[in-house]
């Protein structure tokens, strides 16, 4: 593989074990660098509160995100320190852009899937995986908080013609290479001309000549949602990663009209590399 810088973002939730498990476990494999990003979140103060207040809040604040910190980084160094790579801790203030601007000198950015069951500011603090793919210029690989066990065994790409998923494939490249078994699923390919004469043909050929063993999958989602049909199809490969590009469309339309980008975030049970 050729991953030689991660990062990987932390946070209290209940997905962060398993995520700095499997963040660890690739850096081993890359021989790579793995940091450790934890946004401390800022506290919020309404402007009616008084001085004295507001010194005593700010106090509390610090002591109780301070603590989280402490455990979460002991935690951190310990799995990496057992697994002996080279580590990084780095806990940063809630600041605008703070993901991104950890994000320019990492290879891959590891994040969480946004849990439903736990909104809490020191999550929403963190990254978030369509945040990062569309203002990093990095790849992401969104890990689901119940956690995943491998990464990149056996890996589909749900392809589509177009600067995103070309982008996700080529940054998938290292996982791509190791990989037991590829399939190229193209969704609908009547629907898009730059497929050509053979959906999924050109690109299949293209990995072959990076020596990946790929197979092309065709299929057409009727009245089924195409987040659900890649889901779905993952799910009845074993697959263990996603390889997709994010935000085909505008994310205001996504975010109106719903997506294929949106739904796969909200319901997905493996991890998923997303690109833009």
């Amino acid at each position: 593989m050729s991953f030689k810088d991660l990062a990987v973002f932390v946070d209290p939730g209940r997905g962060n074990d398993a995520r700095i498990a499997l963040a660890v476990d690739l850096a081993r494999r890359c021989e790579a660098h793995l940091a450790a990003i934890h946004v401390v979140p800022t506290p919020y103060i309404p402007d009616s509160v008084g001085s004295s207040v507001v010194r005593r809040l700010v106090e509390e604040h610090n002591e109780r995100v301070g603590a989280i910190a402490g455990k979460l980084e002991r935690s951190f160094r310990d799995v990496a320190g057992r697994q002996g790579i080279s580590a990084e801790w780095r806990a940063q203030r809630d600041f605008y852009d703070v993901g991104v601007d950890n994000a320019h000198y990492a290879d891959l950015l590891i994040v969480g899937q946004i849990d439903p069951e736990d909104l809490s500011p020191g999550l929403l603090a963190g990254a978030r995986p369509e945040q990062l793919a569309l203002s990093s210029g990095r790849p992401v690989l969104a890990v689901p908080y119940v956690g995943a066990a491998t990464v990149g065994r056996r890996v589909l790409i749900a392809w589509k013609p177009g600067r995103e998923a070309t982008r996700a494939v080529h940054d998938a490249l290292p996982f791509l290479r190791r990989a037991e078994t590829v399939t190229v699923l193209v969704v609908d390919p009547d629907e898009d001309r730059g497929h050509g004469e053979e959906p999924g043909a050109d690109i299949a050929r293209h990995l072959a000549r990076h020596g990946v063993k790929v197979e092309v999958e065709r299929t057409v989602s009727a009245e089924i949602a195409v987040a659900d049909v890649i889901l779905s199809r993952a799910a009845d490969l074993g697959s263990d990663l996603i390889v997709m590009g994010a935000y085909g469309h505008s994310r205001l339309r996504e975010l109106v009209l719903g997506g294929v980008t949106r739904e796969i975030l909200e319901h997905m049970t493996v991890p998923v590399l997303l690109s833009h």
